[in-house]
Formats: C-alpha cells, structure tokens, sequence
C-alpha cells in the first residue's frame, strides 16, 4: 500500500523518543509526560526541545494537568488554557486535548475553550494581554481529541460532538484497554464518519464551490505495535496509528538501592521505556514500504 495514505504517529516520552520516531519515520509525535498516569503536559524545556529538533516530523503536545478523570476545575482549565498558549508561541503544530462532563459526555463548553486557544481565538481583553507575543502565537493549531473519548457514555453521539467541535482528529482505542479489542466499534466509528464524507461528496457535485472536506479523522491507539497494526486495518479500514515502539533501556547507574522507590513501590525504576527508531519503521512497514 502507498505510504502515503497513511499517518503514524508516536506516543513519545521524551526529546530522545521524539528522535527515535522521526529516524524511523513518523508523521507525527504526540509528547507525553506521566506516562502511567495515561499522559500528562510535559514541561516547557521539553517542549521546546523537541520543536527544535524535529525538522521532518510534526509536534503535537497533550494538555492534561493530572491523572485521572477529565473532568476538570475552573483553575484546571485556565492552566490548560495556558499550556496551550505556550505551546503555540514554541511553534507546537498540535495539541490533544479532551474534556468531559459528569455524566461522561463530551464538555462542549470547556473543550471550546481549549480548541479557541489553539486556533487563536481570542477576545479584546485577551488580546491586550498577549499583545508581546509574536507572529508564530497567531497561527491555529491542529487539534486531537484524545481518549477521553473512551470514557464517554455514548461513543456515537461523542463522535458527533466531537465533529461539531471542529476537532481534526480522534485518539481511541475503541472503547477497550486495547485498540485491537476494539475493533467492532473502530470499524462502526470509521464506517459513520465514510458516510458523512460520502455526503459530502454528492453535495460537492451539486456545488463546486463547497470545499472538499472530512468529517474528522480517527487516530487508532494503545497496545498498537508491528504484531497487529496489519489486523487492526485489515478490519477497519483506518488510516492514522498512534503507537509507543518502546525498548527497554537498562540504567547507566553503577550503585542501585534497590529498597527506595521514587514512585510506586515495585515499580521497574533500574529501566526506562524509550521509543526505538527500528520499531518505528518495522512497525510502518507492515502496512506499506519506505
């Protein structure tokens, strides 16, 4: 298959990873502090590190203060607000984001706020704030609802929402721990969204004028790697994968306590996860050629 009706994208940990997935040859990084909590805002430094040295993959960062739910405080939300204006005065090409209600609905107003962020929009009073920053701080992000859509109640009025929202791209994993164990609704979700661009088409031959468009485009992910990607799109048709190609990498330490944890006791902390070029590009090519 030709390489490029697809999109690969990393789920990386560090600039290191975000080095290792451009070698290999993703599309795009999604970057990623905390990890076991499921992805949280990495730090400034990290940031713009990784806009700095990635010169051929595109940088998308998740804004999410914690672990846990997605359903944030009023101060949660302003720090994410300015998460999110950091990210595109660094020059970010994206940001994930997702936030719910208490009933596990999409938060139409709270996820507003964040996409206005990222395309820029913003009010009189903002923009006197803000008037210091430079031109790159005017250009739109490219917004990913992550999968928070999974938590949702109801994934095909979540799929509307998020349409309506004006969002580019959904992370899921079909409403699974794993993206291959959510196939059935992956192949529902990306069978709805064919229709609606299939609309589109038959409007478009009515009327020139109308812009080609899609609906929105799904981003499978979590548990994808070079044993199954085949599979996943064998059943459902997708064209976007989010995956890790993570390697074990011994620590250099010569001295370990091994009775002191930093984190949760148990925890493997004489190792770190980083993503592998070599996985990357094995994992691609089992869907198409370099």
């Amino acid at each position: 298959m030709n390489r490029k009706d697809f999109k690969f994208e990393i789920c990386a940990n560090s600039v290191e990873s975000c080095l290792a997935a451009q070698e290999g040859g993703a599309d795009r990084v999604e970057l990623c502090a905390g990890i076991p909590e499921g992805g949280t805002t990495p730090s400034y430094g990290e940031i713009k590190m990784a806009r700095k040295l990635l010169t051929t993959t595109k940088l998308h960062v998740i804004i999410r203060p914690r672990g846990g739910d997605f359903l944030y405080t009023p101060l949660e939300l302003e720090r994410m607000e300015e998460d999110i204006r950091m990210c595109r005065q660094l020059g970010v090409d994206g940001v994930v984001i997702g936030c719910l209600t208490e009933e596990g609905e999409v938060d139409m107003e709270a996820n507003r706020r964040l996409i206005n962020a990222a395309k820029g929009c913003i009010n009189a009073t903002e923009s006197l704030a803000h008037a210091h920053e430079d031109i790159q701080a005017l250009r739109p992000m490219s917004v990913t609802f992550h999968r928070a859509f999974d938590r949702t109640a109801n994934p095909i009025k979540a799929l509307d929402d998020i349409i309506a929202l004006g969002c580019d791209r959904i992370l899921t994993s079909g409403q699974q721990p794993k993206a291959i164990d959510g196939i059935g609704l992956l192949a529902k979700l990306e069978e709805k969204i064919k229709n609606m661009n299939d609309l589109d088409d038959k409007i478009r031959n009515t009327d020139r004028k109308k812009p080609k468009t899609r609906a929105i485009q799904l981003l499978a992910g979590s548990g994808v790697n070079e044993d199954n990607i085949r599979e996943i799109f064998d059943a459902t048709g997708i064209h976007e994968y989010h995956f890790s190609a993570r390697v074990n990498v011994p620590s250099r330490m010569k001295h370990y306590n091994h009775e002191v944890y930093m984190g949760a006791k148990g925890a493997d902390e004489a190792n770190s996860l980083v993503t592998s070029a070599e996985r990357v590009k094995n994992t691609i090519e089992k869907l198409c050629r370099l």
